[in-house]
């Protein structure tokens, strides 16, 4: 069992992070300055676009990109390492263009997208000319289980109507935001999972009417989450991603590598509060001596280092399984990791804010930021007990005879 990173990985990963410390970390207040200034909060502010521009001249752009020859061309695997240090800060993957949604957008439209499509769209979001939402989530319903949508996407001749509220609906604020990802029903009486479709809606499109901007605990994003009511919102019919019914199994598609993404970004907010903690443990005095002094405090920061470290071999193990086996294959494996990733950031988090006392909940350093979306992200992208019933379901099954023959 070899752990040592592919030399294209061990490569890119030095350069990325010589980027981060030079580029990133010391913009990331510049940031929020700039988008503080800016007279449209959801703009993206000039130090984003010359980070952008500079990583693009280093080659250190689409990353994520496994489909095609469009990418960097690495796998899950190699791309794990990388997504960790860009998510050390809450800027990097934005930086790189590697940030959500758009990657998933862009995998989905590489993987399912027409030539006209990925002409169109696809092409545009790998150069970062524009940004895409992606409309699922509905506030009516619990849309972690996809069969509950009621949005509605029907044909009328050589067009599709589209009907629905959603919410959370992230990228759609952001003046950039040219393409939205639609998903709704669009034939009812299929099979329970052919009953969904996937459509390619132009942002102004009439009939598309952000209702407000939701935050999460308090934060606004720049990008912006809204709920948007979508009201006989009329779209070609070559706007169909894939056909109809397929609307379901490209969800899954999309998810799937998009767990692992979110796994690696959430190793790295926990390297950066661990870090935190350790920096403020040694330097803070209390009682006499540092807090590193304080056996409380190492337990904090022991569980912590083991912990990471524990999940981060588990998503390279899922990384590699999507890799060599296929997603399907690990299916388990992504949702084990996209509950446990999320759980191991937010304690790690939540230790550090502790260590820092007042100034950890006071927005001074980045901990009350992670804080938040750590804790937002075990919600997002289907929470933690939906992934908890998939991975009890799959080991319950390997025992299903002894229920069958307790019920004779």
């Amino acid at each position: 069992m070899d752990f040592a990173h592919s030399p294209r990985t061990a490569e890119l990963a030095t350069r990325l992070q010589a980027f981060m410390d030079e580029y990133v970390y010391p913009a990331e207040a510049v940031y929020d300055a700039q988008i503080a200034a800016n007279e449209n909060f959801h703009e993206q502010p000039q130090v984003m676009r010359d980070l952008q521009r500079t990583a693009r001249e280093q080659g250190l752009w689409n990353l994520f990109m496994t489909h095609g020859d469009r990418g960097a061309g690495l796998t899950n695997l190699e791309y794990a390492p990388l997504a960790e240090i860009m998510g050390r800060s809450i800027i990097g993957n934005e930086a790189v263009n590697c940030s959500a949604p758009d990657t998933g957008n862009m995998e989905i439209l590489a993987m399912y997208g027409t030539e006209q499509q990925q002409k169109e769209w696809l092409q545009p979001l790998l150069d970062c000319e524009i940004r895409s939402a992606f409309a699922m989530t509905e506030p009516a319903v619990a849309s972690s289980d996809a069969r509950n949508i009621t949005s509605t996407i029907h044909r009328e001749g050589d067009a599709y109507v589209l009907n629905g509220r959603k919410w959370y609906t992230s990228g759609i604020l952001d003046p950039d935001c040219k393409l939205v990802i639609f998903m709704g029903k669009s034939d009812p009486d299929a099979p329970a999972y052919r009953r969904q479709s996937m459509i390619l809606v132009p942002r102004d499109a009439e009939g598309i009417e952000v209702l407000r901007d939701l935050p999460m605990f308090g934060y606004r994003d720049r990008l912006g989450h809204g709920e948007v009511q979508f009201t006989d919102v009329r779209v070609p019919v070559g706007n169909m991603l894939g056909s109809e019914g397929d609307g379901f199994a490209i969800a899954q598609g999309r998810l799937g590598p998009g767990r692992m993404h979110y796994a690696m970004r959430a190793i790295g907010m926990a390297e950066r509060a661990l870090e935190l903690m350790c920096r403020r443990a040694q330097t803070r005095v209390a009682f006499g001596g540092p807090l590193a002094d304080q056996g409380v405090v190492r337990e904090w920061i022991a569980r912590s280092r083991m912990e990471i470290d524990q999940i981060r071999l588990y998503t390279f193990k899922a990384a590699w399984l999507m890799d060599t086996r296929g997603n399907a294959a690990a299916r388990t494996e992504a949702a084990a990791i996209k509950v446990a990733a999320m759980e191991v950031a937010h304690r790690t988090v939540d230790r550090a804010v502790q260590t820092w006392g007042a100034a950890g909940v006071s927005g001074d350093t980045v901990l009350t930021r992670l804080h938040a979306l750590t804790r937002a992200l075990q919600i997002a992208d289907g929470p933690g007990e939906v992934h908890l019933r998939t991975i009890g379901l799959r080991e319950l099954k390997q025992y299903a005879d002894l229920r069958q023959e307790d019920a004779q």
